[in-house]
Parts: structure tokens; C-alpha cells; sequence
């Protein structure tokens, strides 16, 4: 039976895997034969950065690293130490090598709230092997952690638990009699376990600790189906709202709508909506679709977007989400064009290659008499004056760039039409100058 020191310890924490057979899920890492459980079998560990979604055992996982290789390992949390823990944890590490040759696993969770200035203290002694440096971070360490420190750690990515992973966490649980709740008679139906390893949605932690609680109100009321649906009520998925997941499925969103899966929108609006997303960050993102990627095949479609934005700000939510849906099917529904995203992008990188080009006199605006003099908009030709509103053979760009086509409307919706109407001004360019060539 569980003693009662172990039995003031969290559950998840008493549950701990102690081998690596032990570890529930992460086959990618842990199979036979993988890098990851060759290296820490040998007991010759390297520097590395654990990445994974809460719950998927990087703590656990460090520890083990310590165990297989007969290492002292020390905890640091980012959220708490600083550079003088770091430099403490250290001067541990370098007077256990001296006196013991032992090695030290220095396990460092949330690195990546740690500064520029934080990670670089570990450097040197990562380098010089005095530290087996292992950093946990639910951030991508692209963008979170040096590149001094990533070069030095290789990153393994830790899945979020399956469904049948976590249902094996909570029969364990309920089996161990020396770690867990074995032992007390718990019984809890397969639906229960179900249900359980759904809220926790990928965290084994939390599948553990929705249990331990379930167990507790049970204990009082005597009806642990009724004790599981309760604590289980109300659970939310994940999202971070500022970190990958956040942009992760904003990313998934903007992608759907762009390749026209109006089902795929719903369900990640939605899935961002349950996990509590600013509803008015989404509207601000469909207005960003409408304009990137339906553009002018579809001009309505950026109406729509602001309509949308607008209703939820005078309705709020949940009656204002709607609208959003509503926005969001059009937009996927809708013809597609990025001709105007590309065309811009195209201007900007003239406009910053080609320093200050002087505006032709003739497109210079003349309010005085002396900026008439100096022939400003001399010789400028006004397009209603001339047939179809149009002056034919006239430039309007700088004389350094010459003739450029940034816009190239898509066959597509509304654009079939713009292109056609170009390539009309366009032939009559053509004609005006082969005029002026044929007279000169």
C-alpha cells in the first residue's frame, strides 16, 4: 500500500516513470533502436532540448537521463532562478566532478523564459562538458533559446499523449497499489476512462491529477462515475493564446480558407474559439485573408470581413461569432487571387532598391506660378478629356524604372474582367506609341 509520505506526493509525481520501458507514448523517441534511448541506455547523454505541449514527460525524461548515467542532477526552474542559480548549479557541478568524477545533468524548465543574457551563461559549460545541459520548453526553440545554446542541444520534439495512452495512464493508476490507487476497490467504467483521458487532452499530468480529485470527491460522495463527470466539466483544449499552438492554428485557419475547405475554417475557428481566442484577433485576421488571398476576384469579400468585425462588435459573443462563421465560409467559398499581395510586395522592393526617383515634371503638382514655370504638369494629359477616359501612350512611373507590371490579375472571379479591361488599355497604349514612332 502507498505509505503516507508517498501519499502527500501528487499522484502524476508518485506515478513517475522510473525505466524507459515505463514511458507511456513517444515511441518516435523511445522505440527500439532510436538515437534518444540508445544514447541514455549507454548512459553517455548529450546536451538537449526537450520541446513538447505540457504533460508529455520532459521532467520525467530528465531524471531518467541522470539515473541511466549515474549523473547528480540538479532542477532549475526559468521561471524562478537567475544567472547566480545558474552559476551556483555550476560550481555544484564542477566540485562533485573534482571530488567524484561524477557527472551533473543540469535540467533547466521553461528555458525559454529565460534572457539573451540567462542562456548564455550556460554556454561555456556545456561546451566544456561540465554540465549535461537539458532544457525543457512548451515555446519553439527556433524563435525562444540562442542559436550559441541550439548548436550545442539537439532538440527532440515530444508529442502530445493519445487517447489510448492516456486511458493506459489511468488503469495504471488504478492498479498500482504501491504508487497509485490500487488497492481501495476503485472501479471506474471504460466510458469514465474515456472521458477522463479526453479532457486531459494530451497531458498526462492532467489526466493524473483529474483522477486524483475525481478519487477525492469520491471519497465523500461515494460515487466516483459521478465525481469524474464532474471534475471533467467545463475542461477547455489547449491554447496558449501568445505561443506555438496559438499560431499553429491561426496558421491552420488563414491555410483552410485559402484553400477554399469552408468545413476546415469552421472547425479551427471553432477550436480556437474553445480555447479561449479573442474572437475580435480572429475577425482582424479574416479581414487579412480577404484582402491577401481573395483580393479582387472577390472585392465583396473584404466588405464582408469588416461587416463581420463590426457585428461582433456591436453583439459581442456568442451571437457575434457568427458572423465571423459566416465570413469565413464566404472567404473560403470565394474565387481566389493574391495578384494584388504580390503586386504590392513587388512595388515595395522597387521603391527601396531605387533610392528617391524623382516624380516626372508632367505628374508634378503646379499650385504657384512659379512651379508652373519650372514646367511642372506641363503636358500632362487629363483622362476624362480623353476617349474612354483614358490617355492613351502616357507614363506614370518614374524614367529610371521604365515600364513595369507589378498586378497580373488572376483567371479567376471578378479579375477575368480586370484583365481583360488591362489588356484593352494595354493595346491601346500600343497603338498610341507606334503613332508617335511612325511620325517622329
Amino acid at each position: 500500500m502507498t505509505s503516507a509520505r508517498d501519499a502527500a506526493r501528487p499522484l502524476a509525481d508518485r506515478l513517475r516513470p522510473q525505466r524507459l520501458d515505463d514511458i507511456v507514448g513517444q515511441a518516435h523517441l523511445f522505440g527500439p533502436d532510436k538515437p534518444l534511448r540508445v544514447a541514455i541506455e549507454s548512459g553517455q547523454p548529450h546536451s538537449m532540448v526537450l520541446w513538447g505541449p505540457p504533460g508529455t514527460g520532459k521532467t520525467t525524461l530528465a531524471r531518467m537521463i541522470a539515473h541511466y548515467g549515474g549523473a547528480h542532477f540538479i532542477a532549475l526552474s526559468a521561471v524562478l532562478a537567475g544567472v547566480k542559480d545558474v552559476r551556483a548549479a555550476v560550481d555544484e557541478a564542477q566540485a562533485l566532478w573534482a571530488r567524484e568524477q561524477r557527472r551533473t545533468v543540469l535540467f533547466v524548465d521553461e528555458v525559454h523564459r529565460f534572457n539573451k543574457a540567462q542562456q548564455d551563461a550556460f554556454l561555456p559549460f556545456v561546451e566544456d562538458g561540465t554540465v549535461i545541459f537539458v532544457g525543457a520548453t512548451t515555446e519553439n526553440p527556433s524563435f525562444a533559446l540562442n542559436n550559441a545554446l541550439l548548436s550545442r542541444a539537439r532538440v527532440y520534439v515530444l508529442r502530445r499523449l493519445e487517447q489510448a495512452d492516456l486511458e493506459a495512464l489511468v488503469e495504471r493508476a488504478l492498479a498500482d497499489a504501491e504508487h497509485g490507487l490500487g488497492g481501495r476497490g476503485l472501479l471506474l467504467a471504460a466510458e469514465e476512462r474515456a472521458r477522463l483521458a479526453q479532457a486531459a487532452d494530451g497531458d498526462g499530468r492532467r489526466v493524473l491529477t483529474l483522477l486524483e480529485i475525481a478519487v477525492e470527491l469520491a471519497d465523500a460522495t461515494g460515487d466516483l462515475p459521478a465525481a469524474v463527470a464532474e471534475v471533467i466539466r467545463g475542461g477547455v483544449r489547449r491554447f496558449d493564446r501568445s505561443g506555438d499552438l496559438f499560431y499553429d492554428q491561426i496558421s491552420a485557419l488563414h491555410k483552410a480558407v485559402r484553400g477554399s475547405a469552408p468545413d476546415a475554417a469552421l472547425y479551427w475557428f471553432a477550436r480556437m474559439l474553445d480555447g479561449g481566442c479573442d474572437p475580435l484577433y480572429i475577425a482582424r485576421r479574416v479581414l487579412r485573408m480577404a484582402s491577401e488571398d481573395i483580393g479582387n476576384a472577390d472585392p465583396r469579400g473584404l466588405r464582408i470581413a469588416l461587416d463581420a468585425w463590426e457585428t461582433y462588435e456591436r453583439l459581442g459573443s456568442p451571437e457575434g461569432e457568427l458572423a465571423i462563421a459566416q465570413a469565413l465560409v464566404y472567404l473560403a467559398c470565394a474565387p481566389k487571387s493574391n495578384a494584388v499581395y504580390l503586386a504590392f510586395q513587388a512595388a515595395q522592393r522597387d521603391a527601396q532598391a531605387g533610392g528617391t526617383e524623382e516624380v516626372p515634371e508632367h505628374l508634378r503638382n503646379a499650385p504657384t506660378r512659379l512651379m508652373k514655370a519650372l514646367g511642372y504638369g506641363k503636358r500632362y494629359r487629363y483622362a476624362h478629356d480623353e476617349p474612354e477616359a483614358y490617355a492613351a501612350g502616357e507614363t506614370y512611373l518614374p524614367a529610371e524604372l521604365g515600364e513595369r507590371r507589378y498586378y497580373t490579375p488572376v483567371p479567376r472571379g471578378l479579375e477575368i474582367r480586370i484583365g481583360e479591361k488591362l489588356e484593352h488599355l494595354r493595346e491601346l497604349d500600343r497603338r498610341a506609341r507606334g503613332a508617335v514612332d511612325g511620325a517622329a
